[in-house]
């Protein structure tokens, strides 16, 4: 599946093979919860750069239903995407929809966001969905408690972690599919609980390693600390993935540690509200009355071709005017300048000598 090709001080360069396509390491995944990005048609991603799509089990379960999507021939047939998907287990819903479910021992209970409906998923229940949608890469059931949770919440959540992971691989091997199974470490901001996850996790031998439950409110300087402890304890022959970071100066260094998956919804929300990140490294406020009368390209290097040939007076104006389309051409912009940043990166550890 992964195939370590370089290490350097900058990071890890490799290739994870899947049915649908290689993908080459460090990269970011766009995030397509419901199975497509707001506004952006996939032919747009393929050509900003994307090598791979995320697509969330909860949310494809509750709408349209994992039935509908095996019988269209699975998720890639599905939404018409023929580049390879990773699928979210629900584990993250845990943690964003608190308020909303139960956690007990054997899963967690929840209600529908959207109509209140109860439903149960567990890790027999994960497991199954993501088989049925097909996904290349998919991931383990856990809990995902808020970094700042109390010792004892961080404990059980861990230990909940590592029965489900187990459990996960016992119904994986049976259903016998190509995907391939990444556990997910967790344990908040405590390195002796994220060091116990981890072993353990390592010893049941998975396809890969996320480290999940960061990026949830702790300050980036926490963050790095504990990618930077757990990464080195993670194999170096399986893929490294650090979840719900899309900073690209945090991706950068998380790199450095040895971190090889990215996703993060973060690129297209702030682009929602109108910020833009540039290929220069610098970022703006389109909403700003001084592009009012701005005539100059958005961003004449920019990978999207909307932001090299239309002016930032238009799509001022679009925003201000709530026009979706405003929308679409700053996501293409963030989104673009991510997977951008990630190529270069690729390059730049590419030419380092060892």
């Amino acid at each position: 599946m992964f195939t370590l090709e370089k290490t350097t001080d900058l990071g890890r360069r490799g290739k994870i093979e899947t049915p649908h396509g290689i993908i080459e390491t460090p990269f970011f995944m766009p995030v397509g919860t419901a199975g497509a990005m707001k506004g952006i048609t996939h032919t747009d991603l393929i050509d900003l750069g994307a090598q791979i799509l995320l697509c969330n089990t909860y949310h494809l379960h509750i709408q349209p239903g994992e039935d509908i999507v095996q019988s269209a021939g699975g998720l890639h047939s599905f939404v018409g995407w023929d580049k390879p998907i990773l699928t979210d287990s629900g584990g993250y819903q845990v943690y964003s929809l608190r308020c909303n479910n139960k956690i007990k021992d054997e899963g967690v209970h929840f209600n529908s966001h959207l109509d209140g409906a109860p439903l149960f998923m567990g890790p027999e229940e994960s497991i199954t969905i993501q088989h049925k949608l097909g996904a290349d890469l998919i991931m383990c059931f856990d809990e995902c408690p808020p970094s700042k949770s109390s010792k004892p919440d961080i404990e059980k959540a861990v230990d909940r972690t590592l029965r489900w992971a187990k459990e996960c691989k016992e119904i994986h091997k049976k259903l016998n599919s190509e995907s391939k199974l990444l556990g997910i470490v967790q344990g908040g901001l405590d390195l002796s609980l994220r060091k116990k996850c981890a072993e353990e996790l390592v010893a049941l031998d998975f396809d890969g390693y996320a480290i999940g439950g960061l990026a949830v409110g702790e300050s980036e300087e926490d963050m790095l600390g504990v990618v930077e402890a757990i990464a080195p304890l993670l194999p170096e022959d399986k893929p490294r993935y650090l979840m719900g970071v899309g900073v690209v100066s945090q991706m950068k260094k998380c790199i450095a540690f040895g971190i090889d998956m990215f996703d993060c919804v973060l690129p297209m929300r702030i682009a929602r509200h109108g910020k833009l990140l540039m290929l220069d490294g610098t970022d703006l406020r389109i909403t700003n009355a001084k592009f009012k009368n701005d005539h100059t390209p958005i961003d004449s290097d920019s990978p999207s071709k909307f932001s090299r040939e239309l002016n930032k007076s238009y799509l001022h104006h679009l925003v201000k005017a709530n026009e979706r389309l405003g929308e679409t051409y700053a996501q293409m912009q963030n989104i673009g300048v991510t997977l951008k940043e990630m190529e270069k990166l690729r390059n730049d550890i590419e030419l380092v000598s060892v």
